[in-house]
Order: structure tokens, then C-alpha cells, then sequence
């Protein structure tokens, strides 16, 4: 007798294949058998949930998440098993909570303290059994962060590492990696990672390559030298001999808008010379990040204290004034730049307004409120950016080389996770691909959207028998109504859960019936087997 069977639903099993309809027979955690439509039945089931009506698909894998402390925090965070989100990969954009030795101590601590919690782990393994034990509703898979490695090594110094500290990174790199990280992953417009040199990249993305890793970047410029960041990206690729993900594809700031189909070709011409580069993107014009990406990296010299005795030296401050006033006031507009989160009482009433509008209401420019609010919130302060252009984002879609992540860690409507006004990713990345460049623009037809959204970033990790629906492949599902899915999120009411998606399905279990949680939280650590390719 089979555990589950999801019976007479329209199945789209990820690969890109034609949807078919038939019934999906689950025995414990992995998918025994499919039936086509009229099939003769497989066996009996202890438990039956009737899918007329309604799209079959693999849980979608969110392959660019930001849930690193989330789920620690609240591993009953709703925002993305409710949006069909079965696997998030943790770890990006340079940054992961292990390994928490040396300096990185130090500053994934003070990121937690946020929340009252405690790093009670040093070595990657041991991060990644603290998640176990948080047993959350997904599956998580995990890269290594460089500006983590970094900062254990070298501090947030503004140097080159000297030799024997490069080595380090490459040990504490290999250790993550033999550990059960998918990759190393970079932050370049971030302190410390905007400090490395391409060839400090080469000797540790090789590392990563050894192990069957990947490396994922977000670049180091998605404006005005988005091509040259691009091309970096590629040689990285070459040298070290390893499969690269760009992050969060853009072309971000009016001048630049268009670029992206050159630097797709770029890809795609890279990829004709035997060079293993994608791409991901989330269906937004908005990007978020902290507010202190206006500075140049040399103010973050030293770490955040040396950031903030810098912003309050009246020299340092009008030097900088002239070159922000003009990259973000001329060039961007500073009514672009939203206040998203801050952690002070004192400021949080700014939350949803954009720097314009708050310095026309506190009688300041825009730069000095920009400043103030930095040194004010010790750097803690996110912003939402609306930057990119509607042609851009459609063409990242739908280029053949691109898979879906949603930028975004877990949110939910109450408790810790509920601050601020987040960007409306956390809740709506995916619903918003299904109905907005699905149903309503058809931008990609249903069968490719969920490629992306599954095989596709299963297929790039490495992620074995997931992202499919297919005999012997895990039992990670999302039962959805193409005609009701709808992302409900939205940037002036970001907490809101979409509508549409009525079961979710992780190793077997149910953990969303109806659009509501089960409370079930059957999500696992997902760890990379590895193998030495020398």
C-alpha cells in the first residue's frame, strides 16, 4: 500500500516535457510510480488527494535564498513553503554563517544578536546540523560564502591576502565543501569580497570545482560596467575550471537598461567555447540590498566601526558627498531608493518612504539623511531600489539559460520575521513568474517556467533526484490552480501570503493543505556528496 496518492491531476514534471494527466503514488519520503490518465490503477493508498483541476509540478528549489539565520530564527516561517517553495539554497552573495571561526565570528554574531540567538557552531558541519535541528518546513542546500572565508582570515581589511592566508581560504574552503557545501558563492559590490582580486577568486572557485561545487556570483557591477562584470564572471569560469552562476541577473540604472542581451550573449557565447555559465533572476524591477552599497568600499575599510568613524568625520563626509549626490541623485534618483527595515524604534516610522521624500519632510538633502540613517543604524538598514526595466527582466526569463530565485530569505506575518516592509519577493517570486509571464503575458509557457523553477537549478547544484516528478525522485510537490495563482505581495504591503497554491508536498509529507500550513515540518539539510576531480 502506497503512503499518498495525488490522483487526476494535469502533471508537469519539470523536465520541460508536455504536462500529461495522471496520478503520482508516493511510498514514504520518494515517488514510486506515475500513472498515466486511464492507466490501470497501481494500488491502493492510505491517503488520497483528488488534483482535478489543478497543476502537478516538483516543489520549485529557490536557488538564490537569503534564509541562513531565518530559519533559525523561526523555522515555521511561511513565506516560501507557501509559495511552493520545497528546497531554498542558502549561503549567497559572499555570505554564510560558517565557518564562524576567527574575525567571521565576530560578525555573524553581532548579525544574530539581532535576534537573541547564540552561534553555537564553528566548522560548516556543524551549522548545517544546527539547521537539521531547527527542522524546518523545506529542504535546504547550502554554498560557502567567500566573504565569510575571508573574514576569518584576513579580517575585513581593505588588502590582498598574503600567501599563506590564501591557503587558509582554500583549507577552510575545501573543509566546507567536504563538510556538504554545492559551492562557493561572492558578493563583489560587498566589504569584504569587493577587496579580492580576480585572481584571488580563480585559486578558490578551483577549490569549490574540485569538489563538484559551483561558484555563484553576484557580480561585482550590475550598472554601468555590467559587461566588464559579466566577462570577470566568465574568465573566473575558464581558469577555474568550474560551473558559474551570475546571481540576480540586471541591468540596473536607466543608461544601462538593454544591456542584458549582450551580456546573455556573452554567456551564451562563453558557453560555446565549453564554459559553464547560467544565470538567475527574480521577476521584479526592484532589487534590495543595504543601504551602505552607496559608499565606496574603501569607507567599510576595517569593518563597520572603522565605517561609521569614517561617516562621522566632517572631511570624509563632504569627499563623499559630490561622488554619492552624483552616482545616486544624477544618476539613479534618490526618490528610487525606498527605506525597507531598520532595527532602531527611533527610525522605523521611515520604513516604506524613499530618501526624497524623507528629506523633503526632515528639511535635509537626501545624501545627509542617506548618511545619518547609516551611522544611525550602524549600517543595518535595508532599501528597497527600483532600477531595472520591465524588456530586461522579461529577457533574463526567457532565455534558455536561466533559472528562478527569489533574493529573499523567509518572512512571515507575525513575530520576528514580520518586521519592516520587505521586498514583496520573500512572499511572491514564484506565484508572480505562474501569473503574471505565464497566465497573463505569456512570456514562458507553464512547462518552461516550472523547468526553471525546478530541474533546471536542481540540474545546476547537483541537487540528485529532486526537482522532478519522476519514479524514484523525492517526493517534493506543489499542487496549484494556474487559473488562481496569483502573488499577493506587494511593495506597499509586502506580509501577504499568495493565493492559488492548495497543497505543498515535502519528502512525502504534507506540509500545506488548503493554503494553510499542516504544522508538519519535514524539510532536511540537504548535504553535497562530493568527489576529488584532480
Amino acid at each position: 500500500m502506497y503512503d499518498l496518492l495525488i490522483r487526476g491531476g494535469k502533471i508537469v514534471d519539470g523536465t520541460g516535457s508536455p504536462w500529461f494527466y495522471g496520478d503520482v503514488y508516493i511510498a514514504g519520503d520518494v515517488i514510486a510510480r506515475i500513472a498515466r490518465a486511464r492507466a490501470c490503477p497501481g494500488g491502493q493508498a492510505r491517503r488520497i488527494i483528488w488534483a482535478e483541476g489543478r497543476i502537478v509540478a516538483p516543489g520549485f528549489i529557490d536557488i538564490h535564498s537569503h534564509s541562513d539565520d531565518s530559519l533559525l530564527v523561526d523555522p515555521g516561517a511561511e513565506s516560501k513553503i507557501r509559495q511552493g517553495v520545497t528546497t531554498e539554497v542558502i549561503g549567497n552573495c559572499g555570505y554564510s554563517l560558517a565557518p564562524a571561526v576567527g574575525a567571521a565570528r565576530y560578525v555573524i554574531q553581532k548579525d544574530m544578536d539581532r535576534f537573541s540567538l547564540q552561534v553555537g557552531w564553528s566548522s560548516f558541519a556543524e551549522y548545517l546540523d544546527a539547521l537539521d535541528r531547527a527542522h524546518p518546513y523545506v529542504n535546504m542546500a547550502a554554498l560557502v560564502g567567500h566573504g565569510t572565508i575571508r573574514t576569518a582570515v584576513v579580517g575585513e581589511a581593505r588588502r590582498a591576502p598574503a600567501s599563506y592566508e590564501l591557503e587558509k581560504m582554500k583549507q577552510l574552503t575545501a573543509e566546507a565543501m567536504r563538510d556538504g557545501a554545492f559551492g562557493l558563492s561572492t558578493g563583489l559590490i560587498y566589504p569584504p569580497s569587493c577587496y579580492a582580486d580576480t585572481g584571488e577568486l580563480i585559486a578558490l572557485a578551483a577549490v569549490a570545482a574540485q569538489y563538484g561545487g559551483i561558484y555563484a556570483s553576484h557580480i561585482r557591477d550590475e550598472g554601468d560596467r555590467v559587461e566588464e562584470a559579466v566577462g570577470e564572471a566568465i574568465l573566473i569560469g575558464e581558469r577555474a575550471r568550474v560551473a558559474v552562476e551570475i546571481s540576480h541577473h540586471k541591468a540596473s540604472g536607466e543608461p544601462n537598461w538593454g544591456k542584458v542581451r549582450h551580456t546573455l550573449a556573452m554567456m551564451q557565447e562563453a558557453r560555446s567555447r565549453g564554459v559553464d555559465v547560467a544565470c538567475d533572476v527574480y521577476p521584479y524591477t526592484a532589487s534590495s540590498t543595504g543601504l551602505d552599497v552607496i559608499l565606496p568600499g574603501w569607507v567599510s575599510d576595517g569593518g563597520t566601526a572603522e565605517l561609521i568613524r569614517r561617516l562621522k568625520d566632517p572631511a570624509i563626509r563632504e569627499e563623499l558627498r559630490g561622488f554619492i549626490e552624483r552616482e545616486e541623485g544624477q544618476m539613479r534618483g534618490w526618490d528610487k531608493t525606498v527605506i525597507a527595515q531598520v532595527r532602531t524604534a527611533k527610525n522605523r516610522a521611515l520604513e516604506g518612504k524613499n530618501l526624497a521624500q524623507i528629506a523633503g519632510e526632515l528639511g535635509k538633502s537626501p545624501f545627509d539623511v542617506a548618511i545619518d540613517l547609516i551611522i544611525d543604524e550602524e549600517a543595518a538598514v535595508q532599501v528597497i531600489r527600483f532600477g531595472m526595466c520591465e524588456e530586461d527582466v522579461r529577457a533574463v526569463l526567457s532565455h534558455p539559460i536561466s533559472s528562478i530565485g527569489s533574493d529573499a530569505g523567509a518572512r512571515s506575518t507575525s513575530g520576528p520575521l514580520s518586521a519592516g516592509k520587505p521586498h514583496p519577493r520573500a512572499y511572491g517570486t514564484f506565484p508572480r513568474v505562474l501569473a503574471r509571464y505565464v497566465r497573463e503575458e505569456g512570456v514562458l509557457c507553464l512547462e518552461d517556467a516550472i523547468r526553471k523553477m525546478t530541474s533546471a537549478p536542481a540540474c545546476r547544484l547537483g541537487l540528485s533526484r529532486r526537482g522532478v516528478i519522476l519514479p524514484g525522485a523525492f517526493a517534493d510537490i506543489v499542487i496549484f490552480d494556474e487559473g488562481r495563482i496569483t502573488d499577493e505581495a506587494t511593495f506597499e504591503n509586502p506580509h501577504r501570503y499568495p493565493s492559488g497554491i492548495d497543497y505543498v508536498i515535502v519528502n512525502g509529507k504534507v506540509a500545506v493543505e488548503d493554503g494553510m500550513v499542516t504544522g508538519m515540518r519535514p524539510g532536511r539539510v540537504i548535504r553535497k556528496s562530493f568527489f576529488i576531480d584532480s
